[in-house]
């Protein structure tokens, strides 16, 4: 074990004697943390309860995509209720060319996790949780460890896993806590199709432009036609699949010797960026992604759960378009990585709705939860969370799912980081504390007799 930064010593010391909480909030929870390197530049933070209950016996490792998750609110929640937890990061998050890790890097940098919480005295099961962009790469390494490399080079995958992702131990469970479509998607949701020209974002057709009065837009929240909203969407697929196709050409160009460099080429795509709320017409317009199709539980600040169709109570983001800027608008990666990262296919039908997203080729990519869950059968819990957009594809992670043992719930009033979203309350404490709901709910999931077998060590 060698020592990390001590700047991240320091922070991660802090909220181990404070939970996580403010100095003033503090309940002494009874947590030792202690500090490791999974592999060179992969740092984790490994809490444990001091007093172990049967609980200790099931650790939970959490990664994101690409931020700092050493102390995430779930590494002190869940060492709070009972279990071992284990928060890294991946080596990939600094990169400063890319917007994201490359996954297949991030893959094996779980697998050094899986192996390292394996060896821990008292650990009986490993879980591991996905929020955010975290359910791509932890449904991708749950499905790759299940079915093996040759599930991820089959002919219609967009990028071709390397052999050296063969032999992946695999995880006893998965939770897709507010993960959302998978880094793939979320770049296709945030293409700009107004862009006119690929060399920059300046050029901007007004006809598709989303932030243009005249085709709905209104700073408190759009009401786009629905003539607009198809036409935004059918030029957002072709944009997609144009990306795809050119990017596909340039690696054809490198692997023959004819590219700018002999190993990658840049990527930069105007008006691509996945964070935030970048040109994603549901952010403004919340009519769209309003609500699921079916009906599902949904808990309440009160400790009820109560069943039935799951409206978002979010409220309008996004008033300004990024296209034009290149440090906060454009994907800035390589074209082996935006391959592997963030390409995935349409259908002519591509688009959303009121209640979900249509024609998009989940299987064509592992950076997508939906497609990863049909090659995953270790027990799965999806959450969704209200108060933002991104809880809509818990529906489409879960209906997707071969899991036989898979559950769903949704938080009312719930940020896209679990906590209470205030601007959304009807009334000011109307969803109560959304954080510890969301908790004591994976709690209850994570501690349920019989729900992982042992595993062989």
């Amino acid at each position: 074990m060698r020592p990390i930064k001590a700047t991240a010593l320091a922070l991660l010391s802090a909220l181990a004697l404070t939970g996580g909480q403010p100095a003033q909030a503090q309940q002494a929870p009874a947590i030792r943390t202690s500090f490791v390197h999974l592999a060179p530049g992969v740092p984790g933070a490994y809490y444990e309860p001091t007093a172990p209950s049967a609980k200790a016996g099931t650790a939970v490792l959490i990664m994101h995509s690409s931020a700092d998750y050493l102390s995430f609110s779930g590494c002190t929640e869940l060492a709070q209720r009972g279990y071992r937890v284990l928060c890294a990061n991946n080596s990939t998050s600094k990169s400063g060319v890319s917007n994201d890790g490359v996954l297949d890097q991030i893959v094996l940098e779980i697998k050094a996790g899986v192996a390292w919480l394996r060896q821990q005295p008292g650990v009986e099961q490993v879980v591991l949780l996905g929020h955010s962009g975290g359910g791509t790469i932890m449904s991708a390494y749950q499905m790759i460890a299940e079915q093996g490399v040759k599930a991820c080079q089959s002919a219609d995958r967009i990028w071709k896993c390397p052999d050296t992702l063969a032999g992946l131990p695999a995880a006893d469970g998965l939770m897709l806590v507010d993960s959302n479509w998978g880094l793939a998607a979320m770049t296709l949701f945030s293409i700009d199709p107004a862009v006119r020209d690929e060399a920059g974002g300046m050029a901007i057709d007004p006809a598709l432009d989303m932030y243009d009065p005249a085709n709905g837009f209104r700073p408190t929240g759009s009401a786009y036609s629905a003539a607009f909203t198809r036409a935004f969407l059918q030029a957002e697929g072709r944009r997609n699949n144009a990306l795809l196709a050119r990017a596909q050409a340039m690696l054809a160009d490198i692997e023959a010797g004819k590219g700018p460099f002999a190993d990658d080429a840049p990527y930069v795509v105007p008006g691509a960026i996945l964070l935030g709320s970048n040109n994603k017409l549901f952010s403004q317009d919340v009519r769209l992604m309003a609500h699921t199709r079916q009906v599902w539980p949904l808990l309440h600040a009160d400790g009820r759960v109560t069943t039935g169709v799951v409206p978002t109570v979010r409220v309008p983001e996004n008033i300004r378009s990024m296209t034009p800027s290149l440090m906060r608008g454009a994907l800035k990666t390589t074209v082996r990585n935006y391959l592997n990262n963030y390409a995935i296919r349409t259908g002519p039908d591509f688009g959303y709705d009121a209640t979900g997203v249509h024609g998009v080729e989940w299987t064509s990519t592992y950076a997508s939860p939906p497609g990863n869950v049909q090659g995953i059968g270790a027990p799965l819990l999806v959450m969704g969370m209200t108060g933002h957009w991104e809880y809509l594809a818990a529906e489409t992670i879960y209906n997707l799912a071969r899991s036989k043992d898979k559950s769903i719930a949704f938080v009312e009033g719930a940020t896209h980081m679990y906590t209470t979203c205030t601007k959304c309350e009807p009334v000011p404490g109307a969803y109560g504390d959304t954080l510890k709901t969301t908790y004591d709910h994976i709690d209850g999931w994570l501690a349920k007799p019989g729900r992982f077998a042992p595993t062989a060590q």
